[in-house]
């Protein structure tokens, strides 16, 4: 009768738990601000040409075909061709007030690699996003993890976060690129971001750097320890918890952060 007792005694305490529990994780969802994705107009990888090893060449040096603005239909003014690199120019020549903003390319991608090559103004500052959802009134890093780019010698975020975890190549303000292996401001780099079944791996001039799998409780505690937390950012918490949405896919950007930055050869070969 004792035992019977306890069963039902120990039974009793677990369904209060798991009830604590359930209501713990409704009030946390209540607490994220609501928030839309739009659904503005994408394309067709069809449209572009595959290079020798299968990618595909989405920006040529001649062409802004499948580019706009994040959250925007057309490309932002500061964004232009400039000797057959793709630019982000501060202050552009002959534009009278013009608009900024993150380009992105419009096509949703899932399992894929991305190669490009960069440089960055002197103090400069910009990034690369992936998966990333157009979220109405939103930045583009809310749904994305970034790839740093920066001058690791003169812009103050080299000196932030933690263990240079805001240096270029790196899982911005989660994961250090190791080695760190940037070059210096004016100079190229080449970047490579492999997505695969949530297993991201960051190159940084042909070392791989950064590692992580998304979608993981090893994820999840890196967002806490960021500041995406859920405590210090609800809605990012949200959307980075569950990068990619239920189908884990999204654009690829590049980030206006007000300074010149310069790409080319950018290619995305689908896995």
């Amino acid at each position: 009768m004792k035992r019977n007792f306890m069963y039902v005694i120990g039974a009793a305490m677990l369904v209060t738990t798991l009830a604590c529990k359930a209501q713990t994780a409704k009030k946390a969802k209540a607490n994220v601000p609501s928030y839309e994705i739009l659904n503005l107009p994408k394309v067709d990888l069809k449209d572009f040409k595959k290079n020798a090893a299968g990618a595909y060449v989405i920006f040529d040096g001649t062409s802004l075909k499948g580019w706009r603005g994040y959250n925007k239909e057309k490309v932002p003014a500061k964004w232009g061709i400039e000797d057959g690199m793709l630019k982000f120019s501060k202050n552009p020549a002959g534009v009278t007030n013009p608009d900024g903003g993150d380009l992105i390319f419009a096509h949703d991608f899932k399992n894929f690699e991305l190669e490009f090559e960069w440089k960055i103004s002197q103090s400069g500052n910009s990034g690369v996003f992936v998966l990333a959802k157009e979220v109405k009134d939103q930045p583009i890093y809310i749904s994305s993890p970034e790839y740093q780019l920066l001058d690791n010698e003169n812009h103050p975020d080299a000196k932030m976060g933690v263990d240079g975890n805001r240096k270029s190549g790196s899982l911005y303000d989660m994961i250090p690129a190791k080695p760190q292996n940037g070059n210096p401001a004016g100079q190229w780099n080449k970047a490579k971001i492999v997505v695969n079944n949530g297993k991201v791996t960051h190159y940084q001039n042909d070392v791989k750097v950064v590692e992580y799998s998304l979608w993981t409780a090893d994820w999840t505690k890196m967002l806490q320890s960021s500041k995406f937390s859920q405590a210090k950012w609800p809605l990012a918490f949200e959307l980075l918890n569950n990068v990619g949405g239920k189908s884990k896919s999204g654009v690829i950007g590049f980030q206006d952060h007000g300074d010149d930055v310069w790409l080319k050869n950018v290619t995305v070969k689908v896995l």
